[in-house]
């Protein structure tokens, strides 16, 4: 059939169901989040709204993704003190960041309300349409912003859950009318296990979370389960280059493909080059070439998540000239190497980077695009116990920058163990020893105003981390000189 002058194969699959919550009744009936401000619990709360959900939550603080859900109809508080929790209310949806000492948690536990994970309803949705499920350590958002850009351009009109803001496909949560569901799947917790996809993708594995994994070869083995999860009759795409993948797949049950850079697998790129902010290569399948490809947005590692999106789009029937055109205006995911603005020459940029190969891969990409240019790079780190234990990857990831200045760590999920075992001032100490210009200014508010002083024209400057660090970067294009 033709859809938007594209040839797409539909194809049908049969799914084994895992889940055993019914999302129809869901319906019509009452549903509240707590934590509703989360990006991807606020996707979700959005399709409950389309769906014809009474939708209310509550949240610690107001946000740009909370106002637009008051916008289409969600009654949302900043209490979180349980009062704004009603009988009424059929079920409460919960992620993993809520605690069981939550004051919304417990008041719905005392009127013996329904309590889901976010994850579990991702789970019952999937199970009603054919499931895309997109994990791994790093690239989950953009790899399926990619999908869901691809598939939206071809005429699929799929429904997608997003963990971030991507403003090509208008925001991070949209219930489609066709047959395809495209959902980022996070590992944490054991999250992505409540998921029953017909399509997976595992973009890396690599440690992390280790509050709740304990060890890498946990995290192989969650990765291996979900990999088991994907349906025989569908398909896995994997990173050929890494190890841990390739351990983790053993216990797949599906057709694995898998992608590359330079090197053997069922889809590699090559050649890639830079040049105007674009990055084109070609692309093989099975060592027949299959198309060439240009990317706006930088970083060998986006040329990997576009390989992963074009083998998966490629299995359910769209065409490599709607795949190759959908990249090409792929703008990204906001937070994500997002230009937030430049002032008097200096360029204003701002990157979800919480993890040490990520900050890597951003800051390498960064110097690729401005090799002559001086990159500030401004650090958040992202919970106490993640910077402890990847305290060694975290000093050897900023290379690529000319000063980074730390930020004091954003707590989330931390114990009080966590809280007083790390600080700033000792991954500066760290960073400082592997030959990188650091300093430690505790409060984001001082560093603005350093960085107005400091900065010349031709600078970058890059803010990086997974909490409230983006609201420097806005604040910096309106302070500086």
């Amino acid at each position: 059939m033709t859809l938007s002058g594209s040839v797409v194969r539909m194809q049908t699959f049969s799914t084994t169901p895992t889940i055993h919550l019914n999302y129809r009744p869901l319906r019509g009936n009452s549903v509240y989040f707590i934590g509703i401000g989360g990006i991807g619990m606020s996707a979700l709360a959005r399709i409950l709204i389309t769906e014809g959900c009474i939708v209310r939550g509550s949240d610690v603080q107001s946000s740009s993704l909370t106002s637009g859900l008051e916008k289409i109809g969600a009654r949302i508080n900043t209490m979180q003190d349980g009062s704004f929790m009603t009988p009424e209310t059929d079920m409460v949806v919960i992620s993993a960041a809520i605690s069981e000492d939550n004051p919304d948690l417990k008041t719905a536990r005392k009127l013996g309300i329904k309590v889901v994970k976010y994850s579990q309803i991702l789970g019952s949705m999937m199970k009603e349409k054919q499931g895309i499920a997109i994990s791994g350590t790093h690239g989950k958002t953009t790899t399926s912003a990619m999908i869901s850009a691809i598939l939206r351009r071809s005429g699929c009109d799929p429904t997608f859950v997003i963990g971030g803001e991507v403003p090509d496909i208008g925001g991070n949560g949209y219930l489609g009318t066709g047959k395809f569901f495209v959902a980022e799947a996070c590992e944490y917790d054991g999250s992505f296990l409540n998921l029953a996809p017909t399509v997976g993708v595992i973009t890396n594995i690599e440690e992390d979370h280790l509050d709740y994994y304990e060890n890498i070869g946990k995290i192989i083995n969650a990765f291996g389960s979900f990999a088991s999860l994907v349906s025989p009759e569908g398909l896995l795409v994997v990173n050929k280059h890494d190890t841990n993948v390739a351990i983790a797949i053993q216990r797949a049950n599906s057709r694995v493909e898998t992608y590359s850079l330079d090197e053997p697998s069922d889809w590699r790129g090559e050649s890639v080059i830079g040049g105007d902010g674009v990055r084109r290569f070609k692309v093989y399948r099975k060592n027949e070439f299959f198309c060439e490809m240009s990317l706006k947005i930088p970083g060998a590692h986006n040329v990997l998540n576009a390989l992963a999106a074009t083998a998966v789009c490629t299995f359910l029937g769209v065409d490599s000239e709607c795949i190759k055109n959908a990249l090409a205006t792929f703008g990204g995911a906001n937070r994500r190497f997002q230009i937030i603005g430049e002032k008097n020459s200096i360029k204003v940029i701002d990157d979800y980077a919480h993890h040490p190969t990520e900050i890597f891969v951003t800051l390498k990409a960064a110097r690729e695009m401005y090799p002559d240019r001086r990159i500030w790079c401004v650090f958040q780190p992202h919970q106490f116990s993640r910077t402890r234990h990847l305290l060694k990857g975290f000093a050897r990831s900023f290379q690529f920058a000319n000063k980074v200045i730390f930020a004091d760590i954003y707590a989330s999920r931390d114990s009080e163990f966590d809280k007083t075992s790390m600080n700033s001032n000792v991954l500066c100490e760290y960073t400082r020893d592997a030959g990188v210009d650091a300093r430690h200014i505790p409060q984001l508010c001082d560093i603005a105003g350093e960085l107005a002083v400091e900065a010349k024209p031709g600078d970058i400057i890059i803010t990086m981390g997974a909490g409230d660090v983006w609201k420097l970067a806005h604040d910096l294009v309106s302070k500086l000189l």
